[in-house]
């Protein structure tokens, strides 16, 4: 069995986790081999994601505005399965998976895979230093290990049976941020600025962008879309990429102000 840990990962967490996941099964069963499949950088999508017979994918994601992210949906249409077994992985910033892992989990069902557990588990949210910080954490981990045992003694028991995970079909919508009196805050258009006293133009940024949208001759610049990832923020030596858009700000303060409370990983077989 080939067991393939597959991720678009703008900020390590998702591949944190998804990486946990597949190791643990591959240790579980002695008899495997494992491998990576990071799609993250445009470079990595050439490739359509194609799968084998014997094949187990654990196929990790985050979730943006409660759902898959909408920019990935064209390359996640090339995902062909041929009877794979499939685990899909949402990670969120502690908010809510909303429709992200049903969602993901019918895509890799359409695409001929076998969808036999999931799961969602928390990141350090893409907008923030705060919401989430430093997750997963060990026991993050740790609950994802356990899912990866539970998931490889459900295959040694041969029990490929379509697991049902939850998620509500009539409520598909993008979660619609809003401003103080509950108007609806577009931060789609939003995109970094730089700091150019600070930047010491390393172009890490650049070559960081999952979307291949900074200027890498001028890294001051997005000409292409910005997808809200944090990668280029996050990954800034010298912390010069920032944003400074009014809602934008509004709302990344009132989700670290909402939710502190801490969210825990949950898993379905």
């Amino acid at each position: 069995m080939n067991i393939i840990g597959a991720y678009f990962s703008p900020t390590g967490t998702t591949k944190k986790i998804t990486w946990t996941v597949a190791e643990a099964i591959h240790q579980s069963l002695k008899e495997s081999i494992i491998s990576r499949r990071d799609f993250t950088l445009p470079q990595a999508r050439q490739a359509p994601l194609e799968f084998l017979v014997g094949d187990i994918v654990v196929l990790g994601m985050p979730v943006y505005a409660g759902r898959v992210p909408n920019l990935l949906l064209p390359y996640l249409s090339s995902l062909a399965g041929s009877g794979a077994i499939g685990l899909p992985i949402a990670v969120y910033g502690n908010r809510h998976f909303d429709y992200a892992l049903i969602e993901l989990s019918d895509m890799m069902k359409q695409a001929g895979l076998r969808v036999i557990g999931g799961g969602a588990f928390i990141g350090e949210h893409s907008f923030s230093k705060v919401l989430a910080k430093d997750r997963p954490d060990d026991n993050d981990l740790a609950i994802a290990r356990r899912f990866g045992e539970a998931i490889a003694e459900k295959i040694r028991r041969n029990d490929l049976s379509h697991v049902k995970l939850p998620g509500d079909e009539n409520d598909q919508a993008y979660y619609q941020p809003k401003a103080q009196a509950g108007d609806p805050i577009d931060i789609r258009p939003v995109k970094p600025v730089t700091d150019k006293v600070r930047c010491i133009d390393c172009r890490l940024c650049a070559k960081r962008c999952p979307l291949g949208s900074i200027d890498f001759e001028d890294v001051s610049k997005t000409p292409g879309i910005c997808m809200k990832c944090g990668s280029c923020i996050k990954g800034c030596p010298t912390q010069a990429k920032f944003f400074n858009d009014p809602g934008y700000l509004y709302h990344k303060t009132n989700l670290e102000e909402t939710y502190t409370a801490r969210k825990e990983p949950v898993y379905f077989l």
